[in-house]
């Protein structure tokens, strides 16, 4: 028996209905987008109703009849008056539609997930907060959470951004261990990745817990407007310093607070010494120095990693010389040795003779060492000294002589310094990712911020002599001459560059790896 078809009103009736279903929710938007103002006037009305409700409800029962009387007068005044009913009703319609209209919740405490966060915060420093001799407690397992924190903060995902921690009188936090444990809690169970900054109140018993903006990666080399003798090392926190000056941010203009080095006969930290990683921008920081210095004297670079970052400064006014090889930075350290030497002697007999200071010494000298260890293997292995020796005339008598010294190094190479480099170097510098062990090794001080994993670079702490710790972020100032360096960056620093004295000859290759005898 062949079987017969369904009816069609029986086998296709999803896709009429699916249609039907489109049809009229898109009905349904577009009658509420019609009928949105009536629908905001009409929730105005009820709540202007609800509220005269509230209130006439509220009346006594002997003003009500007064209460009466006075409108019922000013409904007769207004029908009288000219165009009355008319402003009237606008007013009304007026009034309904600013009460009707939709209003953002304004957030009155922490959500579900916020107040998990608190909760979980306070159980975990019961343990550090908390003793059993104590007849109450400000912390103890269970306990109220809202006596410990009493203010907080939090980003649009949810986690602290500011926490004030109240803890009891007992707890050692004279301490640096005992701190350090509290901090490395509170950084880990309030989220990794940022960096946050925490102040000890010993006197109140309170730490506040703040995360830290990202300082800005986009300040290229520039013009800094600094007086005499200072540099301008990077950028830091906004109350850190209380100094701005006008930089160009991106591509508009705006106040920066600056990290700035002062030199010079009346400086305290007349030398600066850069500690890092690879790629942590030590060189960077050494190639902003020198387009800061070639505004007013002359530049010395001796570069131990002979990768040729500095071969935009090769033959420019002011750069008296660019040397890679242990020969030439073995007679450039010693030029410089006699130089300060020279410089003293002329200076000192100025004053003995009672005239000013000489113009052939006014200029300011700038040595620039990149990576000095490196010279000290070779010099070991070829018997010849070492070049960081030539360095103690000027370490010592730099100040006096208007001569600074700056040094980069990597951390696996600190203990190849001298002992010199290292006594003179008041001011520091830390860039790249680091403990804060390692950073305190340098300046000599910890941070008061949690170091991160992962940084830009150029982004590091400054401590200039006994100052406190501050971070930095260099300026970006690439070799112009990379090909990875962007256009604008690349153009920022050739603007910067003095011209060149004698054009710049390419050396033939046969002649490269033979290093120049002095």
């Amino acid at each position: 028996m062949a079987r017969r078809p369904l009816p069609r009103i029986l086998s296709s009736t999803s896709v009429p209905i699916a249609r039907s279903r489109e049809i009229a929710r898109t009905a349904a938007d577009s009658a509420t987008d019609v009928l949105h103002p009536l629908i905001t006037i009409s929730r105005g009305l009820r709540r202007i109703a609800a509220g005269l409700r509230g209130r006439w409800a509220a009346t006594p029962k002997e003003r009500r009849g007064p209460a009466l009387f006075l409108v019922a007068a000013v409904v007769l005044v207004v029908a009288l008056i000219p165009y009355g009913p008319l402003l009237a009703l606008i007013t009304v319609m007026a009034a309904a539609a600013w009460q009707g209209r939709e209003r953002t919740p304004v957030k009155t405490g922490p959500d579900d997930a916020e107040l998990g966060r608190l909760k979980a915060l306070y159980e975990a420093l019961v343990p550090y907060f908390s003793v059993p001799e104590d007849p109450s407690p400000l912390f103890a397992h269970g306990g109220e959470w809202t006596t410990a924190f009493s203010e907080y903060a939090f980003d649009d995902a949810g986690r602290i951004t500011c926490l004030l921690i109240r803890y009891p009188a007992y707890f050692m936090d004279g301490e640096p261990e005992c701190r350090a444990r509290i901090e490395q809690l509170l950084h880990a169970k309030s989220g990794r990745g940022r960096e946050y900054r925490f102040e000890w109140d010993e006197e109140g018993n309170q730490l506040v817990m703040r995360v830290l903006d990202a300082l800005s990666t986009s300040i290229a080399a520039q013009h800094f407007v600094v007086g005499p003798g200072e540099t301008v090392l990077g950028f830091t926190d906004a109350d850190a310093v209380q100094r701005t000056v006008p930089v160009v941010d991106g591509e508009g203009g705006r106040d920066a607070p600056p990290v700035v080095w002062r030199t010079g006969p009346r400086s305290t930290e007349p030398h600066l010494l850069a500690v890092g990683e690879p790629g942590s921008g030590t060189t960077t920081l050494l190639r902003s120095i020198a387009l800061q210095a070639l505004q007013h004297g002359d530049v010395l670079v001796v570069e131990g990693s002979g990768t040729g970052e500095y071969a935009c400064l090769t033959g420019r006014t002011g750069v008296l010389a660019v040397e890679c090889g242990l020969a030439g930075a073995l007679a450039t350290l010693e030029w410089a040795a006699h130089e300060t030497e020279r410089r003293l002697i002329s200076a000192n007999r100025a004053r003995q003779a009672g005239h000013p200071t000489p113009d052939d010494i006014k200029r300011p000298l700038w040595i620039l060492l990149d990576r000095p260890s490196v010279f000290g293997h070779l010099a070991a292995a070829d018997g010849r000294p070492d070049p960081q020796q030539l360095l103690q005339t000027p370490l010592r008598h730099g100040r006096a002589a208007g001569v600074t010294v700056v040094v980069a190094e990597q951390f696996d190479s600190l203990e190849a310094l001298s002992e010199p480099v290292r006594t003179h170097t008041r001011a520091r510098v830390v860039l790249g990712p680091c403990t804060t062990d390692r950073a305190e090794s340098v300046l000599g001080a910890p941070p008061h911020t949690t170091p991160t994993a992962a940084v830009p670079p150029g982004r590091g702490y400054a401590r200039l002599g006994t100052g406190p710790v501050l971070r930095l972020q260099v300026p970006a100032t690439p070799d112009p001459y990379d090909d990875a360096t962007s256009e604008a960056h690349r153009q920022a620093v050739l603007e910067l560059l003095p011209g060149r004295d004698v054009p710049v000859e390419a050396v033939p290759r046969e002649q490269e790896a033979v290093p120049a005898e002095g």
